[in-house]
């Protein structure tokens, strides 16, 4: 008898993902599934038998880990992206929200006057002047932040940083020997 399977059910249960292909004859299931995607194939696997997949992150999901290497300066550098557009930035797990430069600050379509530069962080040598913003959504790999503050440093700052602002979205921000490893 061919069975239409209605819809994959995906466990995730201690790191293991499998599928578990509905019984046909469960009730609660309705009528099969008819939309995009529905296979209409045969199954030779019993009710409730788990099918293993490789796991492939999704374009709109988080992958597992963002694992970046430190550099010859001793720095971490991540590539955030912003309307489409990629930005290097420095990490910078001291600094309380993300501080873009002026170019980078223009580029992502940032605008500003001369009367809205004020002092909006206190750095080793002093006030640091700069324009308070929110950076509508960003990304480093798959992990996703709407609404991020940030400021905009207006005298100087040569690259941006990614700061607490974004970094306090992720679960886990972790530094061994010379790996910073990212996850949720």
């Amino acid at each position: 008898m061919d069975i239409k399977l209605p819809l994959a059910v995906l466990l995730i249960a201690g790191g293991a993902i499998g599928l578990v292909v509905p019984d046909a004859s469960d009730d609660r299931l309705g009528s099969a599934y008819d939309g995009p995607g529905a296979s209409t194939e045969t199954s030779s696997l019993a009710p409730g038998e788990r099918l293993d997949v490789v796991r492939q992150p999704a374009a709109s999901s988080w992958a597992e880990e963002v694992v970046l290497d430190r550099e010859s300066d001793g720095h971490f550098y991540a590539d955030v992206v912003v309307d489409g557009q990629t930005y290097r930035m420095m990490v910078d797990t001291g600094a309380s929200v993300v501080a873009l430069t002026e170019q980078d600050a223009t580029s992502m379509g940032i605008t500003w006057y001369e009367e809205d530069i004020a002092p909006v962080a206190q750095g080793a040598s002093g006030p640091v002047e700069g324009v308070n913003t929110t950076i509508r959504h960003m990304a480093v790999g798959y992990h996703e932040a709407d609404n991020v503050r940030a400021i905009v440093i207006t005298n100087g700052g040569s690259m941006s940083l990614l700061g607490q602002s974004f970094l306090s979205t992720l679960e886990n921000v972790q530094i061994t020997d010379d790996r910073m490893v990212m996850s949720n």
